[in-house]
Formats: structure tokens, C-alpha cells, sequence
């Protein structure tokens, strides 16, 4: 199962920077609007995380996307380097560790 997590993450990931296309169908764009926003791509790679995928796994995928030849079809499209830029500041930041009342022990 976790690997049908990680396949989804990396499409999800492609999707998102490629882009919508210059002849989409308003089905496409509509589906794009609704969808296709940084926030709900980040709940579909959070949702992965939470089924195994790492924030590493994540941040060495949009290296890859970045630097990859395979990939080069999916940065040259208009604005994806702008996106790319855009989900890669938030998985480069180190998760923060949060001070909850509940974890800490006081005598």
C-alpha cells in the first residue's frame, strides 16, 4: 500500500507544476480550479504522509523533478518553475517540534 502512496505523491507533484495546458477543455480548468490550488495538493501529499511516505521522500522527488532530464517536459511549461519554487519552500523547512501541554511532565 505505502507504495501506491509514493506513486500517488509523485503525480500529484507532476500535476501541480506541470500545470494546466494551453488547449484545456473547461472540464479541465474547472477540475483545476477546484483542485489544482497549493492547499489541496498539500492535503493529498499529507494524506500520503500519513500512509508512509516521508517529507524527505517528498523534498528528494521535487529535487529530481528539478534536476532530472526525464523531466524537463514538466519545467518548461509557462509558470512551473514558480510552482515548483512554491511546494518546494514548504517541504525544504525542517518539521517543527511543538510544545504541547499534553507531552510535558511537570512535578
Amino acid at each position: 500500500m505505502r507504495e501506491w502512496h509514493v506513486k500517488h505523491m509523485e503525480q500529484t507533484l507532476v500535476r501541480f507544476v506541470k500545470g494546466l495546458s494551453e488547449n484545456a477543455t473547461r472540464w479541465e480548468i474547472r477540475l483545476n480550479n477546484k483542485y489544482g490550488k497549493i492547499g489541496r495538493v498539500h492535503k493529498r501529499i499529507e494524506y500520503d504522509v500519513k500512509h508512509g511516505v516521508t517529507n524527505k521522500e517528498v523534498f528528494t522527488f521535487l529535487q529530481l523533478i528539478r534536476t532530472e532530464s526525464s523531466y524537463h517536459d514538466v519545467r518548461s511549461c509557462e509558470g512551473s518553475m514558480k510552482r515548483l519554487d512554491e511546494i518546494q519552500s514548504y517541504y525544504s523547512q525542517q518539521p517543527q517540534l511543538f510544545n504541547n501541554w499534553n507531552y510535558t511532565v511537570t512535578r
